[in-house]
């Protein structure tokens, strides 16, 4: 049953992190880059939702914007991964109804598109052009500062936020009784993290996977590497807590990438090179070592991020003699309405437990305290509650 609207508020307000200066020092506890501001939202436009948001991730996709690796348009209402309650329906949203619990996705996809026609909504060309705008799809921002000014948005959400005004077609409707603050996390690091191992490589039973970097997403490789079946699946990181939960997931052997024989290492524990390495670093140097430990034949598939600037130098002869690739993943090449269901479907099995990635809650105010934990590698997901 649809539930009766009720007016919106008049403004229609919000408390929300914004950034408005990049590369701010160290420790952000103390530069605190992100001020926690009441902002003004506009009702949705045509095919929009608002938003009451029951729970943010935090992401390195946000640090990267905050330390400057990603520039985005400034200031910034920051934020990408989360989950919340409908609220209210912009004029011809008529498949969503208010009180319907919803994941964000952030890049909206057209539907128009040549990408989105072949299938490939993370590619949506007007998606992509919106969000590298700061705007929403259809154009135009719908958060202002106190003083009027237009604030702009975050890949589409911008969720650090009680509320959020986004594009319908960021939004994948979820049943009620998941809980909305591991909802969140389906929104990134489980459509990337899975998708890159499931959709983008394709990783069949059997097959050795090895994942470069333990953060949210690369966790979450390791959690879609093991439910497709690969066999031996390991996993590379700095930081022996995150080896640790790793193990504790399922992973059968795990390097420290510290160890100046790390590749060897790997080569040794796949004999001669892995059928897949995904790496979720975002770093040159942790997709060289990726490239390094896949075999003969195989494939290196990285989805992360570097600065633009970054660029990776390829053995040509051993590109070709060995029939190797190298391929790219963008939200783990998802179809998002198609996607988060299959996830959620496997978790409540037991077989993508996305609740041990877990690694605290916190307020809103408590936000920049959490960007340095992320920033330490002290952090898996955080994740900001507002219910």
């Amino acid at each position: 049953m649809t539930a009766t609207p009720r007016p919106l508020a008049s403004p229609l307000t919000a408390r929300a992190a914004v950034l408005r200066e990049r590369g701010a020092a160290r420790p952000y506890a103390h530069s605190r880059p992100l001020s926690i501001e009441t902002v003004t939202l506009d009702p949705p436009g045509p095919g929009e939702v608002l938003v009451r948001i029951a729970a943010a991730g935090l992401c390195h996709s946000d640090l990267s914007v905050i330390n400057g690796d990603r520039p985005r348009p400034l200031p910034m209402a920051l934020g990408h991964e989360a989950a919340g309650v409908v609220e209210a329906l912009g004029d011809g949203v008529t498949d969503l109804n208010i009180g319907d619990h919803v994941v964000m996705v952030f890049m909206p996809s057209c539907g128009h598109c040549n990408p989105c026609a072949e299938g490939r909504p993370a590619l949506c060309e007007p998606g992509a052009a919106a969000n590298g705008r700061g705007e929403l799809l259809a154009g135009g921002h719908r958060l202002h500062d106190d003083a009027g000014a237009d604030l702009n948005h975050h890949l589409g959400c911008s969720a650090f936020a009680e509320r959020a005004v986004v594009s319908r077609r960021s939004l994948v409707r979820v049943d009620p009784d998941l809980a909305l603050h591991e909802a969140a996390l389906f929104g990134c690091a489980v459509l990337t993290g899975v998708g890159a191992v499931v959709n983008t490589a394709g990783v069949r039973a059997g097959q050795s996977a090895v994942v470069v970097g333990l953060g949210g997403v690369g966790l979450a490789s390791v959690l879609g590497a093991l439910a497709s079946g690969a066999s031996p699946v390991i996993a590379v990181d700095l930081s022996e807590d995150k080896l640790a939960l790793a193990r504790s997931l399922g992973a059968v052997q795990t390097v420290n990438a510290s160890d100046t024989d790390a590749v060897e290492q790997v080569r040794a524990l796949t004999n001669g090179g892995a059928d897949f390495v995904f790496e979720m670093a975002g770093s040159v140097r942790a997709l060289d070592a990726a490239w390094r430990m896949t075999r003969r034949g195989g494939t290196t598939v990285t989805a992360g991020l570097p600065p633009p600037e970054a660029a990776l130098a390829v053995n040509v002869v051993s590109l070709v003699g060995e029939e190797r690739t190298l391929k790219g993943s963008y939200i783990g090449t998802c179809v998002p309405s198609r996607d988060i269901p299959r996830y959620v479907a496997l978790y409540r099995q037991g077989r993508l437990p996305v609740d041990r990635l877990l690694s605290g809650v916190i307020a809103l105010d408590d936000i920049n305290a959490a960007f340095d934990a992320l920033h330490d590698g002290k952090a898996v997901r955080t994740v900001i509650r507002f219910d």
